[in-house]
């Protein structure tokens, strides 16, 4: 049992996973502020556009079950905004990529021998 402790332990502690705790959470916070831009701002002008229609109460209601679609709608238009901003961050991502495996590499600096032989060479040939 201990041994699957340290290995969860292990697990937990790497680099990576660390990393993708920080981006989950800050994929919440940005989360709600896609919601909230969605809500507030977007669903009341599409409304406008659309002829005063509230998207948050459309509903239909089967039987005893409400079906909200309107909610749906504005989830998927979330859903949607997200998709691109991720799409645009990884793009922007690869595209930094792409730039530094292109950007040639230094020369590596000459070992002392080479140098030795170099000034050699030189030195031959002004003679």
């Amino acid at each position: 049992m201990s041994k699957i402790l340290n290995e969860f332990k292990d697990f937990a502690m790497r680099g990576n996973v660390l990393d993708m705790a920080v981006g989950v959470i800050i994929g919440a916070a940005f989360g709600k502020i896609v919601s909230s831009l969605v809500d507030n701002i977007l669903m009341p002008l599409i409304g406008t556009v659309t002829g005063g229609i509230d998207f948050s109460k459309l509903a239909v209601t089967v039987g005893d079950a409400n079906i909200g679609y309107g909610l749906f709608i504005q989830n998927i238009i979330d859903f949607i905004i997200v998709a691109f901003c991720i799409f645009l961050l990884i793009k922007g991502i690869n595209s930094f990529k792409k730039k530094e495996e292109e950007a040639p590499a230094a020369a590596p600096e000459p070992s002392t021998e080479e140098k030795l032989l170099t000034e050699i060479r030189d030195l031959l040939k002004n003679k």
